[in-house]
């Protein structure tokens, strides 16, 4: 049985879908990296190695009231930017639940 193996576009953990399992997908369909927690949707699922996913969001949890929701690449557009202390730049967020200011911090993957 073949396996195709697919990097993870956050944090390039290698997803492997065998043959049975593209069978079970159908474009729009959504898998999530076990690693990240990314959502990539199903944009096309043909023969062979035609297929591509396309990046959804990173699903997270909120700090301050445990809800988990979705970072999307909106959100990440529309986000200031700041220093911390450390001289890292982060992201801030609102949890769309508790409207509480997240900062995230990103790592550059290669």
């Amino acid at each position: 049985m073949a396996t195709l193996e697919i990097d993870c576009p956050v944090c390039a953990e290698v997803l492997e879908l065998t043959d049975a399992d593209r069978a079970d997908l159908v474009v729009g369909d959504v898998i999530v990296c076990d690693s990240c927690n990314a959502e990539m949707e199903v944009t096309r699922n043909g023969a062979g190695e035609d297929f591509e996913l396309e990046l959804l969001g990173i699903l997270t949890v909120c700090p301050n009231c445990g809800e988990e929701f979705d970072v999307t690449d909106d959100m990440l557009a529309a986000a200031p930017t700041v220093e911390g202390a450390d001289g890292t730049v982060v992201s801030v967020v609102a949890c769309p639940h508790c409207r509480a200011q997240i900062e995230l911090e990103f790592e550059e993957t290669d």
